[in-house]
């Protein structure tokens, strides 16, 4: 009974200790990070992610706006980007076609600025 006793006591003094040199010496620092540093993987997520919003919200400046967090190319590149990495790894046909209508919709301003119909 007595080795019972000094095991919990000794895992009891562990979780304390681990809990304070956690919390109290060495907490973890956040920083302010932006989306632009995600990984592809990450990144071919949120796009996504806002197709989906698109596919139900319908505002096109939303969504361009929300991929333009990420930062660095245009939406369109960051789009496409994603789709190709979508089927590198096998995202799903219906996933692959949300961003590609996403694309689309993101295209179609460009195609009738230069006199071409969609």
């Amino acid at each position: 009974m007595r080795r019972w006793i000094r095991f919990f006591i000794a895992v009891l003094v562990g979780v304390a200790l681990g809990l304070l040199y956690g919390w109290v010496i060495n907490p973890v620092e956040f920083a302010d990070t932006s989306p632009d540093s995600l990984r592809i993987d990450y990144k071919t997520d949120y796009v996504l992610m806002v197709a989906e919003a698109y596919s139900r919200e319908g505002d096109l400046a939303l969504a361009a706006q929300r991929l333009g967090e990420l930062g660095g190319t245009s939406p369109v590149d960051t789009i496409l980007q994603a789709i190709v990495f979508g089927e590198k790894y096998h995202y799903t046909d219906a996933d692959l076609a949300t961003m590609r209508a996403l694309l689309s919709a993101l295209q179609a301003p460009n195609t009738e600025a230069q006199g071409v119909q969609p």
